[in-house]
């Protein structure tokens, strides 16, 4: 870790610390702890058969929540190097932010959802705070990998009132209204940037967006014009690869730039005047801002709401709704130790306790794993 962090920035010795104590690490930071009992973690593994928008088994080139991760790590690491941040902090909230997610990507957090509708519902956010919090078992004194504040303040992005007030000291800032520490901010920006711009090249990969109406939005245009100004006679795959590193390069740009005025205008002295700020610190210009508003709105006509996706994003559902149905009705139709779990926190909160566990199985879930258990259910039933 550098030596020469703002004075705003996270460090081992202003972190708030873990929930059960520990002796320090010799020869690493504690955030570099963190970051690897992430990698180390059965949930990080499982993030390479999780996609973002394609199943699976549609093609071994699409993102899957690993790839975006690693993604979303890289550029946060970027921006925080120029921004005398901690990295080792924005590359753990980075690697963590996905654990929660369900097989299928969001329409299978939907399903989930709308399955525990009747039992507090489903929000992968809080699942991957539930992840890193309870349900890895890799450490004899503790549940979960016991991260550090900031790690997990990084990975809870949004959070209703409701759920915070049982979060304890985590909760306080969504009550309160405060900001969570510039980490923080920019690992939830980075991800937006990655997922934008990669989701532009799988949806071209798939030959369900072109780049002629892409280029229908300015900024795509724009970069589309630089790339083949720069390169003439470009074409296929290169100049779509160009595009995309163009886009990605703009945008961060942009957020560095913006992000540097935004924390020199209100001057924070430390970590508790950044989270005393009326608002985030970590984001783009109004123009880039618009223009990030666009892309999205291009991608959620034109891609996620495609005929071949929303196919099978009905499909997903219908698999994840299914095996929560037959979970819930038969705790032994899930292996040994979550069925003894369920009728555990069944006995304990009801048929609530026991969803839960269902929905906690059916979360940690590769899209792979979903589509056996359901083939088998069929076959079982």
């Amino acid at each position: 870790m550098p030596l020469d962090l703002a004075p705003y920035a996270v460090t081992p010795t202003n972190s708030k610390g873990r929930r059960y104590a520990e002796e320090p690490p010799a020869y690493r930071s504690e955030f570099q702890r963190d970051r690897d009992r992430i990698i180390h973690s059965a949930a990080f593994r499982r993030l390479v058969y999780k996609t973002q928008v394609f199943v699976n088994h549609e093609g071994d080139l699409y993102r899957t929540r690993l790839t975006h991760s690693l993604e979303v790590a890289q550029i946060a690491r970027t921006v925080a190097r120029s921004m005398c941040l901690n990295e080792d902090l924005v590359e753990a909230i980075s690697l963590a932010h996905d654990l929660g997610h369900t097989p299928f990507g969001h329409s299978g957090q939907d399903a989930l959802n709308a399955c525990m509708r009747e039992f507090g519902g489903f929000e992968h956010n809080l699942q991957s705070l539930r992840v890193v919090d309870q349900l890895e078992e890799s450490h004899a004194d503790f549940p979960g990998l016991n991260l550090t504040y900031e790690t997990r303040e990084g990975i809870l992005k949004h959070c209703s009132a409701t759920n915070a007030r049982g979060l304890g000291e985590l909760g306080e800032r969504f009550l309160q209204r405060q900001q969570p520490g510039l980490e923080a901010q920019l690992a939830n920006v980075a991800d937006e940037i990655a997922y934008n711009n990669h989701d532009i090249d799988d949806g071209l990969r798939a030959g369900l967006i072109n780049l002629t109406d892409l280029a229908t939005v300015p900024i795509v245009a724009e970069q589309l014009d630089v790339v083949r100004h720069r390169h003439p006679g470009i074409s296929g795959r290169r100049e779509i690869h160009e595009v995309v590193r163009s886009m990605i390069g703009v945008f961060v740009t942009d957020l560095i730039n913006t992000s540097c005025e935004l924390v020199r205008d209100a001057a924070p002295v430390d970590i508790a005047a950044v989270r005393e700020q009326p608002s985030a610190l970590i984001g783009f210009s109004d123009g880039y801002a618009s223009e990030k508003t666009a892309l999205k709105q291009f991608l959620r006509e034109h891609l996620y709401r495609h005929p071949r996706v929303s196919k099978m994003t009905k499909q997903a559902q219908d698999i994840v709704s299914k095996l929560f149905e037959i979970y819930l009705n038969d705790y032994q139709r899930m292996p040994p130790e979550h069925a003894d779990r369920a009728r555990s926190h069944h006995d304990a909160d009801g048929l609530a306790g026991g969803a839960r566990v269902v929905a906690d199985y059916i979360a940690g879930m590769t899209d792979r794993f979903a589509l056996q258990a359901h083939e088998a259910s069929r076959k079982g039933s």
